[in-house]
């Protein structure tokens, strides 16, 4: 089953509705915001990272105009160093190349170990965006959608303040 049609088939079978933007493949947040202008829900990135030792994995997402300071983000963590994990660790925990990583990943890491984090700002707004493991769709579904979807597949999350 190719990469997409599992994220539409779990989100089928948790009768979580969405909606599906085809488009040339996207290397960049704003080329994939070019792609998908004037549908509403926050463009988000999703950032997997790791601590200096690779022994605890983050996924953040976010708004994707915004920056990361990795500062605040190590004292969230409490970690004294974090950084983006190597495409080789990406694989490894999600199954996912660089370029199309979000939650949907998740469905690949059967160890769930790997910590969650949203942007407060975004978890107010009606809707998100993400890439359903391929960079030639965007998916947009409810938040509370979201939400549901990393509980019922095993995964907590936070909703910190990063800005």
């Amino acid at each position: 089953m190719d990469p997409f049609e599992s994220v539409a088939a779990r989100l089928t079978d948790l009768n979580i509705s969405f909606e599906v933007i085809e488009h040339p493949p996207a290397s960049t947040t704003a080329e994939a915001d070019s792609f998908i202008a004037g549908i509403d829900g926050v463009r988000t990135k999703s950032m997997f990272l790791t601590n200096k030792k690779k022994t605890a994995y983050y996924l953040l997402i976010m708004d994707d105009q915004k920056r990361l300071d990795l500062n605040l983000l190590k004292e969230i963590t409490g970690e004294s160093r974090v950084k983006l994990a190597s495409p080789d660790l990406l694989w490894k925990k999600m199954h996912l190349p660089p370029g199309v990583v979000s939650i949907f990943g998740l469905l690949n890491n059967p160890e769930r170990d790997i910590q969650i984090f949203f942007e407060r700002e975004i978890t107010k707004k009606p809707r998100m965006s993400f890439h359903p493991n391929t960079n030639t769709k965007t998916i947009f579904l409810a938040t509370k959608d979201v939400f549901n979807f990393l509980t019922v597949n095993g995964f907590s999350y936070q909703i910190i303040d990063i800005s």
